[in-house]
């Protein structure tokens, strides 16, 4: 399992050269949550890396379930929602295979689905929490340099933008922003009418965590 998804990074690392295109997933869970929030986010994020970073990214987002074998397709799926998120048995498993066999998952709090993720994501990793990222991670210093950590996207509750991530044998396999809403910082600007400045902001820690998931 993790020799194809290895493969299929070798793809993604050679993209340009072979003018290959990348697909990049959206998580469908089941609980209830909105997974579908934020249509238009990743399409731009796409966009953004396609100009910025030389990729081929297809703006065709693909939707797939914790539990479908079609998850290993994707160097890249991410995750978002206001509620709750539920994973049978059998897709936290198949999460986990995914993620250990080289697979990278980006969890965006849209707000409110901080309690269940993190129970969810117990079934996947029992052994391992998240941990707060120290500005000096890499993922902070890509194509783009964010030396303060996360940008601040949207306000809720008057904290901080916090990164966290899961981290399985050394390797980051799971990255999670909390209170920063970066999935609503890609959106197109009339909807949530944010300062070009912050979209800008959202749009480079994206590509970021793009560049760090294809090449890690």
């Amino acid at each position: 399992m993790r020799i194809l998804l290895l493969a299929l990074l070798c793809v993604v690392l050679n993209a340009s050269a072979q003018n290959t295109t990348i697909k990049i997933g959206l998580l469908k869970y089941s609980g209830g949550g909105d997974w579908y929030a934020n249509p238009t986010s990743l399409p731009n994020l796409a966009d953004f890396c396609n100009k910025n970073l030389g990729l081929q990214i297809s703006r065709d987002i693909q939707e797939v379930e914790p539990g479908s074998g079609e998850i290993f397709n994707f160097p890249f799926v991410h995750m978002t929602g206001h509620g709750n998120v539920v994973f049978s048995s059998s897709e936290a498993k198949n999460l986990r295979d995914y993620l250990i066999s080289g697979g990278f998952l980006h969890i965006s709090d849209n707000y409110g689905m901080d309690q269940f993720i993190r129970r969810e994501m117990k079934k996947v990793f029992p052994e391992l929490d998240f941990v707060e990222l120290p500005f000096s991670h890499p993922i902070y210093h890509q194509k783009f340099e964010f030396p303060n950590g996360l940008p601040k996207i949207h306000e809720h509750d008057n904290k901080s933008a916090q990164g966290f991530g899961i981290i399985y044998e050394g390797r980051l396999v799971c990255f999670y922003d909390y209170q920063c809403d970066l999935g609503d910082g890609w959106e197109d600007q009339k909807v949530h009418k944010d300062p070009e400045e912050v979209r800008q902001k959202a749009l480079r820690m994206g590509a970021n965590l793009i560049q760090y998931a294809f090449n890690n």
